[in-house]
């Protein structure tokens, strides 16, 4: 079976992980999750990842992060722009998700950026997903 949706198939990895509050997850690895990957942790919503060299591909490894009680980090991670149905958004459009708590990941010419870095550098970009 190929896979015709790679970062779906990350975000629903992370969402299921989660969910039985797993400290790791691992998936096969690329450019864009890597980029991802980079912005959950600026933002706070994972700890840490690492990119394990292998054959056939290379694995990304993401540590999760849970609150002190074990309360969920990321509530909710959805994917916004599908393969069937891109998302655009220039940066005047880009509105705070949760008021402010939550993230937008884009795919800008500048890289792959969270809504924030978007709207200060005024550049808007393919909406890749929501985090909250």
């Amino acid at each position: 079976m190929s896979m015709t949706d790679p970062i779906s198939d990350m975000l629903t990895r992370i969402r299921n992980a989660t969910r039985v509050h797993k400290k790791t997850v691992a998936m096969p690895a690329s450019k864009v999750k890597q980029g991802i990957a980079q912005v959950l942790k600026e933002e706070g919503f994972i700890s840490d990842f690492q990119v394990e060299p292998g054959t056939p591909s290379a694995q990304l490894i993401l540590n999760l992060k849970y609150g002190e009680t074990g309360e969920f980090v990321i509530r909710s991670i959805q994917r916004v722009s599908k393969p069937g149905c891109r998302v655009y958004c220039p940066a005047e459009d880009l509105r705070p998700i949760v008021r402010g708590l939550g993230i937008q990941i884009l795919s800008t010419p500048k890289g792959i950026v969270s809504d924030r870095t978007a709207r200060r550098d005024r550049i808007g970009g393919e909406v890749l997903c929501k985090v909250y």
